[in-house]
């Protein structure tokens, strides 16, 4: 879910467009020169319109558009369709179908930037077919009026790329709260319900929605009553003083996640009180190599230097499962998300890892920010060992690990003997504690950092971290959700690192509650026997949250 409140109408998503049926040719009397010239037009009217919503757009978002619709009016591709009409006799749809696909084909043999271009070609094909079948463009629709968006799931690409003054919530019948779709929904600051069962099919284009992304609630047809108060609540802005804190006075670092230098400066200007997750994926995604050492450091230094003073904690490389790299990672792996990925790769690559924590290194010598380094994916104490002495090679002193793997949790006293933190990715916690793959529409109802066996893989890793006097922070996705929060500090949690966005509401909600009642509230969630009973008592035990319209 992504919090706030939003009284809009609904907008449906079009259904994804079809293969047409193979084979499917013109009637023996048809005029196929007219056919022919059907492509031609189509694929002028589909360029149009690209270009005319990159015009209304900005940055990556209107080079995106503006690159889909040159492909929109390449003649080869145009030129190989209008072939397969008049040679083949192919009706216009299924000729454009055949043609983008060779087209496609062709690009992702080259490899490299031309094989990212695939994605393009799909979709520039799908709009093609829809304006010849007479069916609605893919995409999001376009309405003069601001919308709830409501479809089955949305692509993390779309919701990337969602114009935030029409688009103001989103409402999915599928999808989870770890998928990221959800996560870059909360990021931006969209509004989200997400795993909504059924929502698609009861609503109508034009209905009146009230969605509430804190409490995960679509009202269909809601009251003046209803209309009235959540427009009210929607109106609260409120702001972080910089200073986590229960109401009686236990200190919660309230920290940021950050994906790339420009996130840094956001952060910041949140009040952020440092960042608890920086995720260097984003200098080694999409290339054929790693980033060299200079390139690495000069990018790190942005973020250190935009928390001069304060505390950084940079994750190394990521890899694997759903960030495939073609010069770590294997494309044939039955099952990725169990396979290599995270600190795994380090072991048939460690040049890749020891040129991180040299650029890592060199950055924090040449900032003032205090560095804290951890590694993703670990699962053993030996792991942990060894990444510490890695670490401590290179000078970096504050050496850390992810507890995503339940057991990293079990042996957490363990692991803590020698790394200085431990910092609980939810997300992936979760994914691998229910058995249930985070990006599957069909487990998301299993996808929840609120079932009680979460809960108390996060109470175990406290108190492995107690054992030994370390830290444990939660930089997972349940860290944004303020009555998730109070429960993760009452279950022994000293910080929680989240989107910049969630960071006042979840300030708000931990300087309304003392830490007595955070740790009663964490025992109720542990003591629940779902994760709906576990949200559903907190709330319901949590006055606040009303209060304050979460």
């Amino acid at each position: 879910m992504s919090p706030g409140r939003v009284v809009a109408p609904a907008v449906l998503m079009p259904s994804p467009v079809t293969e047409p049926p193979s084979g499917r040719r013109l009637a023996p009397n048809a005029d196929h020169a007219a056919a022919a010239e059907r492509i031609s037009q189509a694929s002028e009217r589909v360029r149009a319109a690209l270009d005319e919503a990159a015009d209304s757009a900005t940055g990556d978002a209107a080079d995106v558009l503006h690159a889909t619709a040159a492909i929109a009016a390449d003649p080869t591709l145009v030129a190989d369709a209008v072939h397969r009409v008049m040679d083949d006799h192919l009706v216009p749809e299924r000729a454009v179908w055949e043609a983008a696909e060779e087209v496609a084909a062709q690009f992702a043999a080259l490899g490299g930037l031309f094989a990212e271009r695939t994605r393009d070609i799909h979709d520039v094909r799908d709009r093609l077919v829809a304006d010849l079948t007479g069916r609605p463009a893919p995409g999001v629709p376009q309405r003069d009026e601001p919308f709830v968006l409501v479809a089955v799931d949305l692509a993390p690409a779309v919701v990337a790329t969602l114009d935030t003054d029409r688009v103001l919530a989103i409402a999915t019948s599928a999808g989870g709260p770890t998928a990221h779709t959800a996560i870059l929904a909360r990021a931006r600051g969209i509004p989200a319900v997400v795993a909504a069962r059924g929502l698609d099919q009861q609503v109508t284009d034009g209905d009146l929605l009230v969605v509430d992304g804190g409490a995960g609630t679509v009202t269909l047809h809601p009251d003046d009553e209803q209309v009235a108060r959540a427009k009210a609540l929607a109106a609260v802005e409120r702001t972080f003083d910089g200073d986590g804190r229960t109401a009686d006075g236990r200190r919660v670092e309230l920290l940021a996640n950050v994906g790339a230098p420009a996130d840094a400066e956001a952060a910041a200007a949140a009040r952020a009180q440092g960042v608890g997750l920086f995720r260097t994926e984003f200098e080694f995604l999409d290339r054929d190599e790693a980033p060299g050492i200079d390139e690495q450091v000069s990018a790190y230094r942005q973020v250190f230097a935009a928390f001069a003073g304060r505390k950084v904690v940079i994750r190394t490389l990521d890899a694997g499962a759903d960030k495939p790299m073609p010069f770590l990672t294997s494309d044939d792996e039955a099952n990725p998300a169990l396979g290599v990925r995270g600190l795994r790769t380090a072991t048939a690559h460690p040049d890749v890892l020891e040129d991180q924590l040299t650029a890592i290194a060199r950055a924090a010598e040449a900032e003032t920010a205090d560095v804290w380094v951890m590694a993703p994916m670990v699962s053993t104490v030996a792991e942990a060992g060894d990444f510490v002495a890695r670490c401590a090679r290179h000078g970096l002193s504050t050496a850390g690990v992810m507890v995503e793997v339940p057991s990293a949790a079990l042996v957490a006293d363990r692991i803590l003997a020698h790394a200085a933190f431990a910092s609980i990715g939810t997300n992936d916690l979760t994914q691998y504690a229910m058995a249930a793959d985070r990006l599957l529409g069909a487990v998301a109802h299993l996808s929840d950092a609120w079932h009680p066996a979460v809960l108390r893989l996060v109470a175990e890793t406290c108190r492995g971290g107690a054992a030994q006097g370390r830290p444990v922070g939660v930089c997972g996705e349940a860290a944004a959700v303020p009555a998730l929060a109070v429960v993760l500090v009452g279950l022994g949690v000293s910080s929680l690192s989240m989107t910049p966005r969630a960071l006042a509401d979840v300030a708000a909600v931990l300087q309304a509650t003392t830490s007595q009642e955070c740790a009663r509230l964490a025992g109720l969630a542990l003591a629940a026997e779902s994760a709906e009973d576990a949200r559903e008592t907190v709330r319901a035990a949590l006055p606040v949250l009303a209060e304050l319209g979460l």
